[in-house]
């Protein structure tokens, strides 16, 4: 028998394109696309790129620790080091003294892509922000952390 109750919104929308999801996701589609893109011409990939960014600042980071900070997997974290390392990019140790994890480092080139990379990141960020009305940036950042905040509980 088929079910032909359907849930209500938890907003007035006549479709699925107004959800606010549905538009949070477009709003995410549209920034990795931009991010892609600019990315490309640096040789690096969006999550290749961030964990150069989490590196910078937070250097010496396991493999674990880096996946969450990225919002990747540790098996997708795993790809992302390897071709890092490969490119010339970060060092880790091929062992360490205890535990398994083996924190990296970018090397020289892996801090001169990064400052290359950034230029342009920071300009499809620039076009996001100049999006936002005059006033309202501290607000949209701080509903993004209250929605994040909500949905983790």
């Amino acid at each position: 028998m088929e079910n032909d109750r359907r849930a209500e919104p938890p907003h007035p929308a006549k479709d699925v394109t107004e959800h606010v999801g549905y538009r949070l996701k477009r709003a995410h589609a549209a920034l990795r696309g931009a991010m892609d893109k600019a990315l490309r011409e640096h040789g690096l990939t969006v999550p290749q790129y961030s964990c150069l960014e989490v590196l910078a600042l937070r250097p010496d980071m396991s493999n674990a620790e880096l996946a969450r900070a990225t919002f990747v997997t540790r098996q997708s974290m795993n790809v992302v080091l390897r071709g890092l390392q490969e490119a010339g990019l970060i060092r880790r140790p091929d062992t360490v003294d205890h535990g398994r994890a083996r924190p990296a480092r970018l090397t020289g080139e892996g801090w001169r892509r990064l400052g290359d990379a950034q230029a342009a990141v920071y300009a499809v960020e620039a076009r996001m922000v100049e999006a936002v009305p005059d006033g309202r940036l501290a607000d949209l950042l701080a509903d993004f952390d209250r929605i994040a905040r909500a949905l983790e509980e």
